[in-house]
């Protein structure tokens, strides 16, 4: 039987000596406030040793910029805040242990480590954690599958008590993600039950890690917001508060603004929603860098329009701008390592609601590009948006143009959700971005742009439809339409889920900036500020 005393939630506890007692005295608390746990002959004395901050904005320590000019949305999730920059003497020390040198490890244990180490049934099974005294005092143990990935640390900060903790070993940056990935939690309508546990960083961690983790913090506030307060407005703000911590210029078109622009496929989707359709342009960088540019699907919530989706269908569409999310915390973590590059930002973002004005199956809708689009199927609308602004960003004649959406089911059905789709222009590319997936857990998997379906996406009428007749091939049609409206530019479109479905390690169920890692490493790669 083991005594369990409940601590004040201020504080953690620790493993803090191992005193012989007499197995006839039994387990006890003393007056000190002490629990002694009888293991065998051996009691484990747990005292306070973790005093935690519960309010990590001002009372803990941050990377890369004071308090007073770090980069900050208000908004926003701030993980970067999980990490310490330096060491403290109560920071309890990790252990990472292989499953395979479990026994080897376990037998340089004496005899009351052993039997503490039975009794939490510890094996060094992959996420498994065990607590541990020894002469330093207090340890974690944890079981790792020994890849150097999100999930190596990413359940630690939810599952161990509050404190500060350090790693005793070598870690890389994605390890380190990971920690700040696990610890992210939505908390705008509902109060967290505790803060995470904080983790001192490694010497000579380079800040891009704790950008990283604000900018992916930054997408899943987004997506996990629902419609009513992300709203097409609502969105055209995040866009503006980036640029104005950025010192970035950016201008945002509304409703029939967008009409004299000659961006009638943006317009026709937003215009029955109460809140009108906007386009968010924002420019940063020396005009000499290099151009890149970055376009989001920005439907804030999509009903089907006319063809009008069913209960089920429409449920998680909230998450339907999760492409915009992406491109605005890819931007933001662009500008706050200050790559190297001349960044334009573009969201198009509507509400494809019902009403009286809504665009009709058989509407034909003139484009930016000059095209004309016979609507087959309004709930098709992602791409109308996605048309327009790649053809105005093509106009900057920029080195790449990358574009995020959550477009096509039939990208679900052939890479499942945890996998973004990827369709490409260029081979080297597309074979530098694979690599850079891999290497930062951020997987994409190349699709084919297979001419040979051109002719799905013809239209008796107009010189294109936004919807191929057929079932098949949806998601590569949908990138067929999208490449009529690029020109002079290497151009990347991935069709991702922007939500997990399930949790993992370092990803919590929710919303999901896909691809987000893997660009931006390509880009530090390639721009010359890995």
């Amino acid at each position: 039987v083991i005594a369990i005393q409940c601590l004040p939630c201020s504080i953690g506890f620790r493993l803090a000596s191992a005193d012989p007692l007499n197995a006839s005295t039994g387990n006890k608390i003393d007056n000190n406030n002490k629990l002694f746990t009888l293991i065998g002959s051996t009691a484990f004395t747990f005292t306070p040793k973790i005093r935690l901050c519960k309010n990590l904005t001002s009372s803990c320590s941050t990377r890369g910029y004071s308090s007073s000019t770090r980069p900050r949305l208000k908004s926003m999730t701030q993980l970067s805040e999980v990490l310490l920059p330096s060491a403290t003497e109560s920071a309890t020390p990790i252990s990472l242990l292989q499953s395979n040198a479990f026994d080897e490890w376990q037998n340089s244990l004496d005899e009351s480590q052993q039997a503490w180490i039975a009794r939490q049934s510890f094996k060094a099974a992959t996420g498994q954690v065990a607590w541990l005294e020894d002469e330093q005092g207090a340890r974690v143990v944890c079981g790792w599958d020994g890849e150097a990935n999100l999930s190596t640390l990413g359940h630690l900060p939810l599952s161990l008590p509050e404190g500060i903790y350090r790693i005793d070993g070598d870690l890389t940056a994605i390890q380190v993600l990971g920690w700040a990935l696990g610890a992210y939690q939505f908390d705008r309508y509902k109060s967290v039950k505790r803060a995470p546990a904080q983790l001192v960083l490694p010497e000579a961690m380079s800040d891009t890690v704790g950008h990283a983790a604000d900018a992916i913090a930054l997408g899943r506030d987004l997506i996990n917001t629902p419609a009513a307060d992300m709203n097409p407005s609502h969105l055209a703000a995040e866009v503006t508060a980036l640029a104005e911590t950025f010192d970035a210029e950016c201008s945002v078109l509304v409703g029939d603004e967008l009409l004299d622009l000659g961006a009638g496929a943006i317009h026709a989707v937003g215009r029955a929603a109460d809140d009108p359709p906007r386009l968010a342009d924002l420019h940063w960088g020396k005009e000499s860098d290099p151009k890149v540019t970055l376009v989001g699907k920005g439907v804030t919530f999509d009903s089907g329009g006319l063809d009008i989706k069913p209960a089920a269908g429409m449920r998680q569409m909230k998450k339907d701008m999760g492409g915009a999310a992406t491109v605005i915390g890819l931007a933001y973590l662009i500008m706050a390592t200050e790559l190297p590059v001349r960044l334009r930002l573009l969201v198009p973002m509507a509400e494809n609601a019902v009403s009286g004005n809504a665009f009709r199956p058989g509407d034909i809708l003139s484009t930016y590009k000059g095209l004309t689009v016979e609507i087959d199927n309004t709930d098709a609308e992602g791409r109308l948006l996605l048309c327009d602004a790649l053809a105005l960003a093509s106009e900057d004649k920029p080195d790449l143009i990358f574009d995020f959406a959550t477009l096509t089911g039939a990208a679900r059905v052939a890479v499942g959700t945890e996998v973004a789709a990827m369709f490409s222009t260029s081979d080297d590319v597309a074979n530098e971005l694979a690599k850079h997936g891999e290497d930062t857990d951020d997987p994409v998997w190349r699709m084919p742009l297979h001419g040979g379906y051109k002719h799905m996406i013809d239209s008796k009428v107009a010189d294109l439809v936004n919807s191929a007749a057929s079932g098949y091939a949806g998601s590569i049609t949908a990138a067929l339409y999208l490449q009529h409206f690029v020109s002079d530019a290497d151009w990347v479109h991935f069709d991702i889920m922007a939500f997990n479905t399930r949790s993992r390690p370092a990803r919590p169920e929710g919303g999901e900036p896909m691809g987000l890692r893997a660009v931006y490493h390509y880009l530090a790669e390639r721009y010359g500020n890995a």
